[in-house]
């Protein structure tokens, strides 16, 4: 059992139920995803470690969550489990493993990733009816729409998550992948952003039931994105090892348990550390 507790989170200002009859605009320049797969289908085995690209990681993490769709009032619980997750995420230990790597090629030196506590900076539930076809495109500018619209504008050390409700979805998650994390381009700003299922539709082979309960799937593969998106927030400048993996990747599906957040536990997999040599959760 995950006790809930009731996070006051930045949500948006006066007036916003007017914008939520407003579509986001197309969003251009996406990028590649860089996808969570889905369990038996990660393929990770690179023996190699992580290596800096030369691009950036998110000194000070920032996370935003942009509840998209107009069902979001049926599934509240959900909403709850990932806010609380992301709202206890900062300082824990399990996070403390992305703070080795910086905008260096050697690792706890220059600019480094930190692990400060209140990482979820704002949550907002955009009460509109989905499109017919979700694509990667509709998704970018759906974060694209949160950030300006919402969450105060551009921050290059935020990772703006889109969340979709019960039934819908983008193709290939359950099959293919479960998740992924993305950058995109607005104003001339490259925003790293990603995406997020209802995990427990896909079931065991995201993640459903494999510690906890049917919500297991929202922290550990959503405890996957964050890391990446942190260490490589525009897929692949910052750290991935030889084949491409990311320090979520090279331990999925590995190893899962239950983690200390703050006082909450939530399941979650081992990062990868270059430090410790292999996979690790503290």
């Amino acid at each position: 059992m995950h006790r809930l507790i009731r996070l006051s989170v930045t949500a948006a200002a006066a007036g916003l139920a007017a914008l939520t009859a407003i579509a986001p605009a197309s969003a251009s320049n996406v990028s590649a995803m860089h996808s969570a797969k889905t369990r038996g289908g990660n393929g990770a085995t690179a023996s190699s470690p992580l290596a800096w690209n030369g691009g950036p990681v998110e000194t000070t993490p920032k996370v935003y969550i942009d509840f998209w769709g107009s069902t979001w009032s049926n599934y509240s619980s959900a909403q709850t489990y990932n806010i609380n997750f992301f709202g206890n995420v900062g300082g824990s230990n399990w996070a403390g493993i992305d703070t080795q790597y910086c905008e260096n090629a050697v690792i706890n030196t220059g600019t480094c990733v930190t692990n400060p506590k209140g990482q979820l900076k704002g949550s907002y539930v955009h009460n509109v009816t989905l499109p017919r076809r979700i694509t990667q495109s509709a998704i970018a500018a759906e974060a694209v729409w949160a950030m300006n619209n919402v969450f105060g504008g551009y921050d290059p050390n935020a990772t703006y998550f889109v969340y979709t409700p019960h039934g819908h979805s983008m193709s290939g998650f359950a099959t293919s992948w479960c998740a992924w994390h993305s950058s995109t381009s607005s104003n001339g700003n490259t925003v790293a952003y990603a995406y997020m299922p209802y995990q427990p539709d896909a079931g065991y082979n995201c993640g459903a039931n494999s510690v906890d309960g049917t919500f297991d799937g929202f922290s550990i593969v959503g405890g996957h994105e964050y890391a990446e998106a942190v260490t490589d927030p525009h897929p692949s400048s910052g750290w991935t090892d030889t084949s491409g993996s990311e320090i979520g990747d090279k331990c999925a599906w590995v190893n899962l348990s239950n983690q200390n957040f703050n006082g909450m536990t939530f399941p979650v997999q081992p990062l990868y550390s270059d430090a410790a040599g292999g996979c690790a959760v503290s």
